[in-house]
């Protein structure tokens, strides 16, 4: 079967994740991996992940780094246990970054420096308490660009995460997309609801951190993947390194279309997509964008197990 290999982002992290894939620790891949990761950051970031606290674990300095082992620890597990390689890899915003480095692209020990550099560059980007996100459920995403733009006023609120028909994120500054919610609402949304975020990622307001981003990436070496890489900025294949350099300078200012990055992968022949992270975000969204494949997340040693059989199938 060809499948692929989708990585979670931000907002995917819990206190206790992978707790049930490796119970204490248990497992070699992702104990190593969260050693490694620890050795990198100055931390133990194994005990921050299970024992929290929660405030830490998800200020995005931290939720960055975190994801990025839980993504690579769990990939590094599935390879242990024979898993074959994706036909694909993807990400869902900061899971490009662990698609990256599964397929080569990428050391993790860099990226963990990396992307923890752009957790910072976020943060720092709005000042705290004025930007925001929300979640805008029922509505077609062309009504939902309409209800940002009656919205803007001269302000900044962009739909910025085409996650699934019927389910688009917005962000920016904080009055306009409490405007846009009501907007929203009155155009029929079925919930249109603020997320508990204050950086407005993938909006133009990241414009200024992705330019210090790019500072960075500039020194960080890229390899042409070694497996197939599919942006969810474009829903194209990228594989030249000053490619893929220019594409994390953007991601971080453009919207996420992962419908369409699915549905994309899916048309070229992938049956089925294994998510690789913690929880089943991914896999819930791509069992609404493409109800006829097969989806499924490494959740425990049972799902771990179950997906190994059928991509092998």
């Amino acid at each position: 079967m060809g499948f692929g290999f989708v990585f979670p982002g931000q907002g995917s992290q819990s206190v206790g994740m992978l707790a049930a894939l490796a119970p204490a620790g248990s497992e070699a891949a992702i104990r190593d991996t969260f050693a490694e990761a620890s050795a990198v950051l100055g931390y133990d970031l194994w005990q921050l992940v299970m024992q929290g606290p929660a405030d830490r674990l998800n200020s995005t300095e931290c939720t960055q780094p975190a994801m990025l082992a839980a993504g690579i620890a769990t990939w590094r597990l599935w390879r242990d246990r024979g898993g074959p390689e994706p036909r694909a890899v993807c990400g869902h915003s900061l899971g490009e970054f662990s698609a990256l480095v599964a397929a080569g692209a990428l050391d993790f020990g860099a990226t963990l420096g990396l992307v923890r550099f752009r957790g910072r560059l976020m943060q720092e980007a709005v000042p705290a308490g004025t930007g925001a996100m929300a979640a805008i459920l029922g509505l077609e995403d062309a009504q939902v660009i309409a209800a940002c733009r009656e919205a803007a006023q001269g302000e900044v609120v962009e739909a910025v995460n085409f996650n699934a028909p019927g389910q688009v994120v917005i962000a920016g500054a904080r009055e306009p997309v409490e405007r846009a919610i009501e907007a929203a609402k009155k155009l029929g949304a079925r919930r249109a609801v603020a997320l508990p975020v204050s950086v407005p990622a993938h909006s133009s307001l990241m414009s200024s951190a992705a330019q210090r981003l790019g500072e960075r990436l500039a020194t960080i070496d890229f390899q042409t993947p070694r497996i197939r890489f599919v942006s969810a900025v474009d829903a194209a294949q990228h594989q030249d390194p000053a490619d893929l350099r220019q594409l994390l300078v953007r991601q971080l200012s453009s919207p996420v279309r992962w419908s369409e990055t699915v549905r994309a992968l899916a048309a070229s022949g992938i049956g089925a997509f294994v998510e690789c992270g913690p929880g089943k975000v991914l896999t819930a969204l791509n069992r609404r964008i493409e109800r006829g494949l097969q989806s499924l997340a490494l959740e425990d040693a049972a799902s771990l197990q179950a997906a190994l059989a059928a991509v092998q199938a």
